[in-house]
Formats: structure tokens, sequence, C-alpha cells
């Protein structure tokens, strides 16, 4: 828990999760200050249930690893702990999916290419040619693939979430449902619970103001709080990270995160192929083997894997996109497509993103 008194001011003032600070806030930054009283009642209204955290035994050790290596005293962590509710939507929400439900492409790739998300989509990048422009020069992602992510995010900050920031981390963290691999997600719900309270208290914000979605992602692109001070990018050069209010901060960040993992600018503009898949099926070895373009065209070829078109030179995936009753769609990824699979290990997510900046970007040209 050591990490953030090691980051410098700059960064834990980038560290402010999109909340915008006053001028004094970055000599606020240059030492500890008080945690701000919170309110009696939460300034947003949902459901949840107030509990004492403070005396379950994994919070008294998490307030005193707090104390001793991050500098919190424990009389400021229980104070703040006695403000958390517990979301019991948040838990369920966690879940796995029942056992026996076939997944569907088709029915979740509805929910993101549909009119209302493509004009909201049309009228962000209309609104802010200019950030796009800049960030695909600097980084080299394409204008609609970050359009395309922020579109399914948040429909462009028109969704960002209705929850506390900190009461959902405190019941992911502690509380998380019972799941194979439960401890590996309760440790990192607690790394971001760690991470906004610390930062918090050396910016001089009050942690409980930060609202985000039922797992803690904040802003437009909803960014986990570590990554808001690890990859978030001032893109409007006003001094601050601010990824609820400034699209092109949500800009250049989203194009940071992707280049971050893995994103290669002189790859193919091409991020996946449609492909056919022969009865012999020696091509299942590829299904479910990690979100990673390992595989040559050869190698996929060889084993009966036929994309619609020649594949350029490089590494490629098998992608199955199942649609529950209806025949399984196959594709070939490349690597870019791969890297959007680490904003959201998902298949459906990348293809949906692909396609719904493919959507935007000629609705965009027919308009023009």
């Amino acid at each position: 828990m050591t990490f953030l008194k090691k980051l410098p001011p700059t960064l834990l003032a980038m560290a402010c999760l999109g909340i915008a600070l006053p001028p004094a806030a970055d000599a606020a930054a240059r030492k500890p200050a008080k945690v701000k009283k919170a309110p009696k009642k939460p300034a947003i209204d949902y459901e949840g249930e107030f509990v004492n955290f403070g005396q379950w035994k994994e919070v008294q050790q998490f307030m005193g690893d707090l104390e001793q290596k991050d500098g919190v005293p424990l009389a400021d962590s229980e104070k703040l702990f006695l403000e958390l509710r517990y979301i019991d939507a948040a838990v369920q929400l966690m879940k796995p999916a029942p056992p026996g439900k076939p997944k569907n492409w088709q029915a979740y790739s509805a929910r993101f290419i549909e009119p209302k998300r493509i004009a909201a989509g049309v009228e962000f990048w209309n609104a802010n040619r200019e950030a796009l422009a800049r960030a695909e020069a600097q980084y080299g992602v394409p204008a609609e693939i970050i359009v395309g992510i922020l579109g399914v995010e948040t429909i462009y900050g028109r969704d960002m979430g209705k929850f506390r920031v900190l009461d959902v981390l405190a019941t992911l963290a502690f509380a998380y449902p019972l799941t194979p691999n439960r401890d590996a997600r309760m440790e990192f719900f607690r790394s971001e619970l760690e991470a906004t309270i610390v930062a918090a208290r050396q910016a001089g914000f009050d942690p409980l103001s930060l609202v985000g979605s039922y797992a803690g992602a904040v802003g437009m692109p909803q960014f986990m709080p570590g990554n808001i001070y690890k990859l978030g990018v001032d893109f409007d050069g006003d001094g601050k990270v601010d990824l609820r209010n400034s699209p092109a901060d949500a800009i250049g960040s989203v194009a940071n995160f992707l280049v971050a993992h893995g994103w290669k600018r002189d790859d193919p503009p091409t991020l996946a192929y449609p492909a056919t898949v022969s009865p012999e099926r020696a091509w299942e070895k590829y299904i479910g083997t990690g979100l990673e373009a390992q595989y040559s065209a050869e190698a996929l070829l060889a084993d009966g894997v036929h994309p619609a078109v020649d594949l350029p030179p490089g590494l490629y995936g098998l992608v199955d996109l199942q649609n529950g009753s209806e025949p399984t769609e196959y594709w070939v990824g490349s690597n870019n497509f791969f890297s959007i699979t680490q904003y959201n290990r998902s298949y459906f997510y990348a293809m949906s993103v692909v396609e719904l900046g493919k959507a935007v970007k000629l609705s965009l040209e027919e308009t023009m």
C-alpha cells in the first residue's frame, strides 16, 4: 500500500478522479489534508444498506494498513467507513450468468449498435473533431475506435453511473460474491479502495463525492480509480485530468490506455475478419486460449480457419461470437482487436466497439 506515497504532487493531483480542484489544490496535494466531514445523507439516492464496515475483521486490518503504510489516521478511516453503504446491487451484478444460459451476440450488439447511440456518436465526433484528430495523430488510435469505446461505455457521458464510488468499492472489496476468482477480485477492489482514499486525502477532496458505476468506474470512459492516475491524460491542457467533464481528457486517456495495452500504430486498419471453419474441427484448439493474438495466418488456415480475405502478415486469434440457438459467428481478430479486450475482457465488448465506431463513422460521412 506504499506506492501512492511515492507519487509526485503532480500525479497525485491527477488522481483526483475527475473532480475539478480549487486553485489551492496543488498546495494541498503536497501534504495530507483533513478528510472533509461527510454529509449525513448521500448526495445520490439509491438502494443501499448502512452497515458498520469498521466492525468487520478484514476492514479493521485494511484500516490498520492504511495508517501504518499510507499515513491515514485510524480515526479518520473509522469515521469514513461509518458513512458507507453496503450495495447489494453491486454484488448481484458481479455474479456470473446462470449456468446453461447461452450467450447471444446478436442480442448483445443490438443494445449498442442502435440509432440513439449512433446519433449521439455523430454529435460527439462533430463536437470533438480536434481532440479526436490529435489523439489519432499522437497515439495512432483511430477516432472511430475511441468513439466506439466512449459510446459503449457511457453514451458519451450520458450514463456515467449513479453509485458513490466508495460504497461499491468497499462492498466489493469485502463482500464480493462467491466465485472461483473471489480472492483475486477482492484484492483488486481493495487496491482500488486504497487508491481512492489516499488520493482524496492527498489532494484534499471528499472521497464520498465521487460517483460512478456499480463497479466503481468513473467518468465518460469508465476508468477505475487506479487507472486514472496511471493512464489518465490531461489532453485539454488545463492542468488536471477530468474524465467526467472534459471530453478531450476522456479521448486522450482512452487512446493512452489502448497503447499501454498493446495497440500498435502501424498494424492494418481492419481489426477483425469474418471467417468460416471446417467441419473437421481441428480449429477448436484456438478457442478459449486467452485474450491475445498468438497465431499466424498460416497456422489458422492449416487447421481449417478460412478468413473471407487474405490476411496481412501478423499474429491473430480466433474469435467465436455465440448466437444462442443460432450458428456461432467466427472472426479472426488482429493484435489491435485484442488490445480492446483489455479494456473489457470480452469478445462481445470488443466487437461492439468496432461495429459502433464503424456505424458512427459511416453516419457521419453520410451527413457531410
